[in-house]
């Protein structure tokens, strides 16, 4: 009887241990996976113009401040670049400056994330603002709708409209997703070799939980 007694509790340990390593396991799979599930839920999100589930997958004022950042210093190796020779470059470059605001308010919002999930960067372009889906999904928060704008393929026109937008790729960029470290996460896109990158870059919050919280146009 007693070694009935110690064989029962002995199967009832390993049978506990067995229990924690899986639900260690399944915990750390989750905790690997949620990146990656949280970008598509984003994804799906912005794509439907879905505010309210944006929102809670974007930390917008730090993507604000990434925005101003990162097209401050595009702006700044653009005039750098064509301002030998160029009398007109000063000038170009206070322009640029002010277009920031405008364009960093374009592109922190649903719009903004949607294009940012699909190919298409900010520009710094005068004008500029996220393209409007060519099949845009009704949209859940009216708030939200695309904000309407005519292409502009790019073209930097400093008399292009308000409204002027990007114009949606013809084919889906190269795309590579993973971790920067341990609690940073970063999805880069590329349109065919020799092109500029630019990564759109979530941050951890908590251990399963991640946010859209900069980007890094590397032009």
């Amino acid at each position: 009887m007693v070694v009935s007694t110690r064989t029962g509790r002995s199967t009832t340990r390993s049978l506990i241990i067995a229990f924690i390593v899986l639900v260690v396991i399944v915990a750390l799979g989750l905790a690997y996976a949620s990146p990656y599930l949280a970008l598509n839920r984003l994804k799906r999100a912005a794509d439907a113009r879905d505010a309210q589930t944006v929102d809670q997958y974007v930390d917008f004022p730090a993507l604000r401040e990434s925005l101003k950042q990162q097209v401050g210093a595009l702006l700044t190796r653009r005039v750098t670049a064509h301002s030998e020779g160029n009398p007109l470059a000063a000038i170009g470059a206070m322009i640029g400056v002010a277009l920031i605001g405008p364009l960093v308010d374009a592109y922190a919002t649903p719009d903004g994330v949607a294009a940012l999930l699909n190919g298409m960067p900010p520009r710094g372009n005068p004008g500029e603002r996220p393209p409007v889906p060519s099949n845009p999904q009704t949209p859940s928060n009216p708030q939200a709708a695309p904000v309407p704008g005519a292409a502009n393929n790019g073209s930097a026109d400093p008399a292009a409209s308000p409204a002027a937008s990007q114009t949606t790729p013809a084919q889906p960029p190269d795309t590579t997703a993973g971790y920067r470290g341990l609690n940073q996460f970063a999805v880069t896109y590329q349109h065919g070799a020799g092109n500029a990158r630019y990564s759109a870059i979530f941050q951890r919050e908590g251990l399963f939980s991640w946010k859209l919280a900069a980007v890094d146009l590397n032009e």
